[in-house]
């Protein structure tokens, strides 16, 4: 990756591309929220429970081409690629960031 992430957004992408579950985990809060495919995960178990399904089902790796930045929100474009149909695509990533942690997440 080229673009220089905040760290804890440095580690969720590196450990995603790796296929790491506790990789992605440690990056967000005890109280974190994920909002993806319409539904919301609240919490590490179901946030952890989230990335085993969603890790298993499509396989992907994403490759961040663009960061902006609007106080403790960011939001991250990733060409991601997969087993999902139209793979591969743009993605976004938006973050909300408490300290070091990644306190929601809603991707779209």
């Amino acid at each position: 990756m080229g673009i220089e992430l905040p760290k804890p957004l440095a580690a969720y992408f590196a450990a995603k591309n790796r296929k790491d579950i506790d990789g992605m985990l440690s990056a967000f809060a005890a109280d974190a929220i994920v909002h993806d495919e319409g539904e919301d995960h609240h919490g590490r178990a179901a946030i952890r429970s989230w990335m085993e399904e969603t890790t298993r089902k499509y396989a992907v790796t994403a490759d961040v081409t663009e960061l902006a930045k609007d106080g403790e929100k960011l939001r991250v474009a990733a060409l991601v690629s997969g087993t999902f149909p139209g793979s591969p695509a743009t993605l976004h990533y938006n973050f909300t960031l408490e300290g070091d942690a990644v306190k929601r997440l809603e991707i779209g």
